[in-house]
């Protein structure tokens, strides 16, 4: 019994320390992005281009200029050459001479053919690599990139480790980089094969045409492996792009968060709205008073207008409401003894067409001029009874 107790004993702790083990190692593969399915907002994308964080592959730009860098050997051949050809005869003329030469002037004679053999590539190199960056991420600068950061410090392995190991851009660039050195591996098959005959035949011919001939079969193995390299790094760019904008994806939460801070908390913004409901509405009820009709459904709708021709074009709706709203502008047109006239669809269409502080539409002015001509016509006959 004290026998299988121990067993027991010793089959639990080996499962704990299996589990412990089991435990970190499954964390490399958790998806750490669990819960965020959200596209990133425009204000996410752009606070994290501003943090240098944006899509880019240093593909581009090295292939470009490698692809410009071929494209100025080949126009500048014969000169470079020529320059070449004068460099060595220059030095060697001058080693030649019985005369003693100056220290100083071999330096100056080689940083001048150094600077035209190199000058142009130079050029043409730093072009290129920022017409590479510029093509992808427009013109940004930012020190945050390479600002110091303490937590940089201590490295997160399991996340390294995933993505370095067993993730979707560890398979894309190792399949990137085969694809390479195949794609070198075939086109110097291709490009040697091709000219097999001719290689075995260098050797009967002069020295001078067979550096040519070398030259120009690496030139085109170079060239057309630089075009090959473009459109992986085009491919790499959208991949990039894409591995981007699913690391600025966010949580539901996130974006609710998001959206309090830059656009309002709802409920605040439904208070703010019911206050300027009230606001909208006292304003509305003082205006009923100074109305010179209300147009009535009778119980559903209810539209104050009011018309003086010194200041105004045409009728103006002063305030309007439905339902209880429209009960209390009655009450106090009653209490006023603003003249309420029921007309159930002139009553409906301004309520629907017509905003508080706006005159009425043209279709409507011949019913509404007859509707204040018997007004004032009333107005006019009750203020006679009271002279």
């Amino acid at each position: 019994m004290m026998r299988q107790t121990a067993l027991e004993a010793m089959w639990q702790e080996d499962a704990a320390s299996i589990s412990r083990f089991v435990h970190v190692h499954l964390q490399w593969f958790a998806a750490e992005d669990e819960g965020r399915t959200e596209e990133p907002t425009e204000h996410k994308i752009r606070k994290a281009r501003e943090e240098g964080k944006v899509a880019k592959t240093p593909e581009l730009p090295s292939t470009l200029v490698m692809l410009f860098t071929l494209i100025t050997l080949a126009l500048l051949s014969s000169y470079l050459f020529s320059t070449m050809v004068s460099m060595f005869q220059t030095f060697f003329s001058s080693i030649s001479s019985p005369e003693p030469t100056h220290t100083g002037r071999f330096f100056v004679l080689f940083l001048q053919f150094f600077l035209k053999l190199t000058l142009p590539f130079f050029v043409v190199a730093l072009f290129a690599g920022v017409a590479g960056n510029v093509l992808q991420v427009g013109f940004l600068f930012t020190v945050k990139p390479i600002t110091p950061d303490l937590q940089r410090i201590v490295p997160n392995f399991s996340r390294f480790a995933k993505r370095v190991l067993f993730s979707t851009e560890a398979l894309f660039n190792l399949g990137k980089t085969i694809l390479k050195v195949a794609a070198i591996g075939f086109l110097a098959y291709l490009n040697i094969r091709m000219e097999l005959p001719r290689l075995v035949n260098l050797l009967r011919v002069p020295l001078l045409q067979g550096i040519r001939f070398l030259g120009a079969l690496v030139f085109r193995i170079l060239f057309e492996a630089t075009v090959v390299f473009l459109a992986i790094s085009i491919v790499d760019y959208l991949f990039q792009r894409r591995q981007h904008l699913e690391s600025l994806k966010m949580s539901r939460e996130e974006l609710k968060e998001e959206r309090k801070m830059y656009e309002g908390d709802p409920l605040v913004k439904s208070r703010l709205r019911q206050r300027m409901r009230e606001i909208l509405t006292r304003n509305m009820i003082r205006r009923v008073p100074e109305a010179d009709v209300v147009i009535t459904n009778p119980t559903h709708y209810a539209v104050a207008l009011e018309y003086e021709r010194a200041r105004m074009e045409a009728p103006t709706v002063v305030a309007k409401g439905a339902d209880e709203l429209a009960l209390r502008m009655r009450a106090i047109a009653r209490e006023h003894g603003v003249p309420l006239v029921e007309n159930r669809p002139l009553a409906r269409a301004l309520y629907q067409d017509v905003e508080v502080g706006d005159t009425i539409p043209e279709q409507y002015y011949a019913v509404v001029a007859t509707i204040l001509a018997k007004v004032y016509a009333v107005d006019a006959r009750r203020r006679e009874k009271v002279m």
